[in-house]
């Protein structure tokens, strides 16, 4: 792992990305880039909305300039703070380099994670506190738009220490798998594969547990494996509790968006129940 992205709004969550962006360093190496994007709509609204209907738009020409003269002052504010926090954590600023752009996050983030091999972002944002139980507006279109590793970071850093991934047998998580079986970072760590089936289908959850360990077991890693039954979501968010899991692991959104309107979407429900960051592969 040679470079990692951290995207930033100078929310909390963001704050703890770093944090975690911090440590992924100390443990590999990597270089830090950090990313802050101004969101593009705001500047194309071209007035105000006149509700008396007498004023036209005459008082507000000026309000695009200062629209952009603010959110300067604020991305370098958010530079300033997210750079204090990486070295604070221990990273030289040497390692640090820091983008501002504006437009959307969605369209910008595939040219920076052409030259990224770890993504990290906050679970939620700015809003965080308004919206408790709701994810960040972005972070569903991110990561289903990146085809590297994103990491999900939670309210609170803490180190890593035992590793779960929910295993369903699809190409994103093999694609988890061998990223876990040859990363020196996460390879020390106790693992747990878990495999979730709703009714009688105990045979073919045998199957993929078998899958993945033998998968493992050519690199040296040598899993604890559990079988769990119920409603997905539901079975897994409890396990990684009552496990003392720190780092999940799964592949995301691995269905069409049309099978996710009918049913609803693992990947989101997992987002939001799991108080943990939450590793995702496409």
């Amino acid at each position: 792992m040679k470079n990692i992205l951290i995207c930033t709004d100078g929310s909390a969550y963001s704050e703890q990305a770093c944090l975690y962006g911090a440590w992924l360093h100390k443990q590999s190496g990597a270089e830090l880039s950090v990313l802050y994007v101004s969101d593009l709509r705001q500047f194309e609204i071209p007035a105000v909305a006149d509700f008396s209907g007498s004023l036209g738009i005459q008082p507000f020409e000026g309000m695009v300039s200062q629209l952009h003269d603010v959110e300067e002052i604020k991305a370098n504010f958010v530079k300033e703070h997210a750079i204090k926090t990486l070295k604070d954590a221990g990273v030289a600023e040497a390692a640090i380099t820091f983008h501002h752009e504006t437009g959307l996050l969605v369209e910008l983030i595939t040219d920076y994670s052409d030259v990224a091999d770890l993504i990290l972002l906050g679970k939620r944002g700015e809003n965080a506190n308004f919206a408790t139980e709701h994810l960040g507006s972005m972070l569903e279109r991110v990561l289903r738009s990146v085809d590297v590793p994103a990491l999900v970071t939670n309210r609170k850093f803490k180190p890593f220490e035992k590793i779960g991934i929910a295993y369903d047998g699809g190409d994103s998580c093999r694609k988890a798998l061998d990223f876990l079986a040859g990363s020196a970072l996460l390879k020390d760590l106790p693992l747990h594969i878990v495999v979730c089936v709703e009714g009688h289908k105990e045979d073919a959850a045998t199957a993929r547990i078998e899958e993945a360990e033998a998968r493992l077991h050519k690199a040296g890693i040598y899993p604890t494996c559990q079988v769990l039954t119920g409603e997905v979501e539901t079975a897994i968010a409890d396990y990684v509790e009552d496990s003392g899991i720190d780092l999940l692991v799964l592949g995301a959104y691995g269905h069409s968006r049309i099978r996710q309107f009918l049913i609803g979407s693992t990947t989101t429900e997992l987002l939001r129940r799991c108080r943990i960051p939450v590793l995702c592969f496409r």
